[in-house]
């Protein structure tokens, strides 16, 4: 559907827990859920906070969800 949103997060980084975000094809780095939210709002989510994202079923999550933000041991 045009105009839709596609957020794929993926696994944490193994050396610091950040995490690369694509945001309808732009790849970003996000080091928390507030970088995360703030990348949506910049790509047109207005009003979405870090609950919002969390909760999300738009993101597409992969190596873990919106609580992963370690480096995996």
């Amino acid at each position: 559907m045009p105009g839709e949103l596609q957020v794929i997060v993926y696994p944490p980084s193994p050396t610091d827990g950040s995490r690369q975000v694509r945001v309808n094809g732009e790849l970003l780095t996000a080091h928390s859920l507030r970088d995360l939210a703030a990348f949506l709002r910049y790509a047109g989510l207005e009003g979405i906070d870090e609950v919002d994202v969390a909760n999300s079923r738009v993101i597409e999550w992969h190596g873990g969800g919106p609580e992963a933000w370690s480096p995996p041991t």
